[in-house]
């Protein structure tokens, strides 16, 4: 990543302590996963669990973006899917109803009903189409944009960053009828010009992967979670992640000083 996206001290105190923010891609049975981006439904029902014995909520980043300016975020877990699989309203949403969570799908507005080709070669895995976006959407889950088409932002020309960022924005706000609010970077490739034209297409913020020195409200930090997260791993992920974005924020604080 290259380039400077500071937003100012009032956006890095915002994202000081920033809640936990989990990463999930697909929950479903599966042989083979060597992407390792495949998450069982028991394993995925035992996170939730997880949640919900330390005391905490999952919920979508729109609610905890919310929650957290009016300062009630205390005890809620962001949980986000990438890529928009078909797996997320047959497998996941039946078990965040039940637990009473929410989350955030992040979807390719320029792959409905297709598939996973970005694996290729991998597991064929479906993508979402229109009619089970609008499912998720009225079960109470967010849906926010992952571009597209998943490519690579950084490699994206002008006219392709603006149809990756405000045409995907767009389809998906014609077909689910609300405001679309979210952006995740596909491959979490990001910088400088990468993070501005999110911005300058209307989405109030952003998640990427591993703490950056683009940390900030279109930069938001996740922990990533795999089927191989037992109780403890997920424990130990949690204090890591706040470790993580703390030492980050100390950093540019002491070079800005």
């Amino acid at each position: 990543m290259t380039g400077s996206t500071a937003e100012g001290p009032q956006m890095r105190a915002e994202l000081d302590k920033m809640p936990l923010v989990l990463m999930y891609h697909s929950v479903s049975p599966y042989d083979e996963d060597p992407h390792e981006v495949t998450i069982t439904p028991q394993r995925f029902e035992r996170h939730m669990r997880w949640l919900r014995s330390r005391g905490l909520r999952g919920v979508s980043m729109a609610e905890l973006l919310s929650a957290r300016a009016d300062g009630r975020s205390r005890g809620m877990v962001g949980l986000t899917f990438d890529d928009g699989y078909q797996d997320f309203v047959t497998y996941a949403v039946p078990v965040l109803q039940r637990y009473g969570f929410t989350a955030t799908t992040f979807v390719l507005a320029g792959r409905l009903g297709g598939h996973n080709a970005w694996d290729s070669p991998g597991p064929y895995k479906a993508l979402l189409t229109a009619d089970q976006v609008c499912q998720a959407a009225l079960s109470g889950m967010e849906i926010a944009s992952h571009g597209l088409d998943h490519v690579s932002l950084l490699k994206a020309d002008d006219i392709r960053l603006s149809a990756e960022t405000v045409r995907s924005r767009a389809i998906l706000q014609e077909l689910v009828g609300q405001q679309i609010r979210g952006f995740c970077y596909p491959w979490g490739h990001l910088d400088a010009r990468v993070v501005k034209a999110v911005r300058a297409a209307g989405f109030d913020y952003a998640c990427a992967g591993l703490p950056s020195a683009a940390i900030g409200r279109h930069a938001i930090p996740r922990t990533y979670v795999h089927d191989r997260d037992s109780s403890w791993r997920l424990d130990a992920k949690r204090i890591r992640s706040g470790l993580l974005v703390g030492n980050r924020i100390a950093v540019r604080r002491h070079r800005h000083n």
